[in-house]
């Protein structure tokens, strides 16, 4: 009976052994062919240029040695991709997912989704994209008084757009009116592209959308306030905060958080390796002169970090839209 038992143990640990080892050579080798990166919006916006740039150097053999390859799942405000990454998408490491906070920490509070604040594994993040007020070059609000003081006189006529709903510039638009008392008609747009048109068209009177977007249309657009805790010093240092027009209620939380990670499931060794690789990739060079002529914000987090501000901003929102 013991030397039977004694079989049996060398047998599991053998097989141990041997799992280990493949799991191992696996990561070692990872990736042996291209990897693909699911962005929740529409080609063209904020979140696809800035995920276009920061894996474009994938290839080279001091990251990945194999290409990240941008497929994109819009809809509904980014549910519709997240949602196919939680429940349909492979958890072999070829498949990872753009990640924007707070979008889809504030869904899951407020929609029933598949996702949450949880259900990612977190690989690193590449920027931070403050909401700014956008209006039609031809509007006649120059300022965020201009159009506060004209939406207290006309309750529920100012139309507002966003990238969708509970989406950074929908909690702006929220803080804004919880600030003012003020009634405005958010319309929620398929992504920030679609949103930022409709201002230039002048469907809309006003929208919230990324610093990167309005700087990259800054000739089409007024760019009246940014919602974050300080000017953006880089590319619009003339644009004032909420804070300094009166309304500090509008503040960082809105801020648009961008990385990448896979979902539960992978090898932690690949989620390391991948992480690591991320990491140096956003870092070069070639990555951080693409973002500043496109006029993206940088803010490079480790996958600790992201881990981190994933949980703090689940209780900044969760205090902001209570779970029902």
């Amino acid at each position: 009976m013991r030397k039977k038992f004694t079989n049996t143990a060398i047998a599991v640990l053998a097989a141990l052994i041997v799992l280990g080892t493949a799991a191992v050579g696996f990561a070692e080798t990872y990736p042996d062919k291209p990897i693909s990166a699911i962005v929740t919006y529409s080609p063209g916006g904020a979140t696809d240029y800035q995920a276009r740039v920061a894996t474009m150097e994938a290839s080279d053999s001091k990251y990945f040695g194999q290409p990240i390859v941008i497929i994109n799942k819009p809809g509904a405000g980014g549910k519709v991709g997240w949602n196919w990454i939680v429940e349909r998408a492979p958890k072999d490491g070829y498949t990872m997912v753009t990640y924007n906070i707070p979008h889809f920490i504030a869904q899951s509070l407020v929609f029933k989704t598949s996702y949450g604040f949880n259900t990612f594994e977190p690989l690193a993040n590449w920027g931070a994209d403050p909401a700014v007020l956008v209006v039609p070059k031809e509007s006649p609000f120059n300022s965020i008084k201009d159009l506060v003081e004209f939406a207290k006189k006309n309750p529920g006529k100012v139309t507002i757009n966003g990238a969708g709903l509970y989406v950074g510039h929908h909690i702006a638009a929220l803080q804004l009116m919880k600030a003012t008392g003020i009634v405005l008609t958010y319309i929620p747009e398929q992504g920030g592209t679609d949103a930022m048109q409709s201002v230039i068209a002048n469907k809309v009177t006003a929208g919230f959308n990324n610093l990167s977007d309005a700087y990259r249309n800054k000739q089409r657009v007024k760019i009246l306030g940014i919602a974050d805790d300080e000017r953006d010093k880089d590319f619009l240092p003339e644009v004032p905060t909420f804070k300094e027009a009166g309304y500090p209620q509008v503040d960082e939380t809105s801020v648009n958080l961008r990385g990448l990670a896979f979902p539960k499931g992978v090898d932690p060794a690949i989620i390391k390796s991948a992480s690591e690789t991320l990491m140096k990739m956003f870092q070069s060079k070639k990555v951080k002169e693409a973002m500043t002529m496109g006029g993206c914000p940088l803010k490079i987090m480790s996958r600790d970090q992201v881990i981190k501000m994933f949980n703090e901003r689940q209780k900044t929102l969760g205090a902001l839209f209570p779970k029902k």
